[in-house]
């Protein structure tokens, strides 16, 4: 497996000043040399081991705080803006923007926040937007984007109430998790409802088929659409449960967060509900241990405990809990116009925020494949190797006349973790790396602006980090040669 040099000097700087100390005395602190120190925070020398325990030692701090799990998705998101032609022929290189989110990261962020400023302008603009507000900034970056980057950065991962969840689900369904139908547990949960907070569960026809659940307070009694799968129905009463139980958590979550306006701290609220609902569907000790038990098996997982193939899935994207981690996945849900509507990697790989996904990718494929899980080994221009699994899912709501709703579904990770994916077993991806080289892998990107490869014949825009050449005399598939 790949190990991973950590830098973190801007980190330990701030931890250096927090301690009001010089260099020289962190140094003594730590029994190393103050040019050592100086190394390692100006990013020239990577963390060690030993160091790490020192400043666990020294400082009572927990050394995964000095592992910016961000610092992938960071370098991705500069490296896609800087693609837009707004930052001229000559943007920075990927080297620089390295150094930029290694040293100074909340710069790399307050640039991204102005970047997204600049797009939401522009669109309002183009739009002729009657709603555009020029006298606050912070409706520049629309609420939602708000609660997205909000989940992004803090790699979909939630520890109060992942750990609030897994205890209320001890509680109600024991130690075994042995579940194989997820109807018992429905009706644990309904029973806990009524016990607790007097609730009754009632499955209705819905006049409007796309409501999912309506609570009302004064009869305590929380409405369903009977036509709801009991996985739905159990997130939703788990939803409805979270609002009741983890306010005080919740609200301290989001004073933490200090979002821009309270409509993105509402989007979050509900946002956080359905996490701690996810989690109590999916609780993470006894989900991780059937996730390594089945090969992280998504069909298996899904029928042991009661759950769809995208909770499964997005799930195994949020198994990132500190000291006890699971298998880093990316996740990705797409509509039938290529738009990605849910995102998270905990991988190198991160998905396109300002354009479309790389039409290369397995996911478009997947409305297709009629529901099948499809396979592909792919590799991006950073030479990252990756097996992705897509697959694709439709459902009416109501009958004949009613919304049909289409979402294909992407879950991979890097190869380095593939052996342990049921998916795997016959691809003989843990033999010799040399003969790993005879393996066919598609050669997929993030979106063609930040895209180094020269001969895609998908490709819809060159590169912003290459110019071009147009040949009077003679004509490819694509129009233009890339220098």
């Amino acid at each position: 497996m790949k190990t991973r040099k950590i830098f973190a000097g801007a980190k330990l700087r701030a931890l250096r000043e927090r301690h009001r100390l010089t260099q020289g005395q962190m140094a003594a602190r730590l029994q190393v040399s103050t040019s050592y120190v100086n190394q390692i925070e100006n990013n020239q020398r990577p963390l060690t081991a030993s160091l790490l325990l020192g400043l666990a030692r020294e400082f009572s701090l927990d050394p995964t705080e000095l592992m910016d799990a961000n610092a992938d998705r960071l370098l991705a998101d500069l490296n896609e803006a800087m693609a837009d032609p707004v930052f001229g022929d000559d943007p920075p290189g990927l080297v620089e923007l390295k150094s930029i989110t290694a040293n100074a990261p909340s710069f790399a962020r307050s640039l991204l926040n102005l970047y997204q400023a600049y797009k939401k302008t522009s669109e309002q603009l183009a739009g002729a937007d009657e709603g555009m507000n020029f006298g606050n900034a912070g409706a520049l970056q629309t609420p939602y984007e708000e609660v997205r980057d909000f989940f992004h950065y803090a790699d979909n991962y939630i520890d109060p109430l992942d750990r609030a969840a897994e205890t209320l689900a001890t509680e109600l369904d024991g130690e075994q998790y042995d579940y194989n139908t997820g109807i018992e547990r429905l009706g644990r949960l309904a029973d806990y409802l009524e016990r607790t907070h007097d609730m009754k569960i009632a499955h209705v026809p819905a006049a409007n088929p796309q409501m999912l659940r309506e609570f009302e307070p004064s009869g305590r009694t929380l409405f369903l659409n009977n036509r709801l799968e009991p996985s739905t129905c159990f997130f939703q009463m788990a939803n409805q449960l979270a609002l009741m139980e983890q306010t005080t958590t919740i609200n301290e979550i989001l004073q933490q967060a200090d979002f821009k306006s309270d409509e993105a701290r509402r989007i979050c609220h509900i946002g956080l509900a359905n996490y701690f609902a996810g989690a109590l569907l999916l609780p993470y000790g006894a989900f991780g241990r059937a996730a390594r038990q089945n090969g992280h098996d998504l069909e298996q997982l899904a029928y042991r405990f009661g759950a769809s193939l995208e909770q499964v899935a997005h799930r195994l994207s949020t198994m990132q809990r500190p000291g006890d981690p699971g298998i880093p996945f990316f996740f990705a849900r797409v509509d039938a116009a290529g738009t990605i509507t849910k995102r998270h990697s905990a991988t190198p790989l991160q998905f396109a925020r300002f354009g479309g996904a790389c039409p290369l990718w397995n996911v478009h494929l997947a409305f297709e494949a009629n529901g099948k899980i499809i396979r592909q080994l792919a590799q991006t221009p950073d030479k990252n190797r990756y097996l992705c699994l897509a697959w694709s899912r439709e459902r009416r709501l109501g009958g004949y006349d009613g919304p049909l709703r289409r979402y294909a579904y992407a879950l991979g990770c890097e190869i380095s973790h593939a052996g342990k994916l049921v998916y795997a077993r016959d691809l003989y991806l843990d033999s010799d790396p040399g003969l790993q080289e005879h393996i066919k892998f598609d050669p997929i990107g993030i979106s063609c602006r930040t895209c180094e490869r020269r001969n895609c014949a998908q490709r819809s825009v060159p590169p912003i980090a290459a110019s071009i050449s147009v040949a009077t005399n003679r004509r490819s598939i694509i129009p233009y040669d890339i220098n």
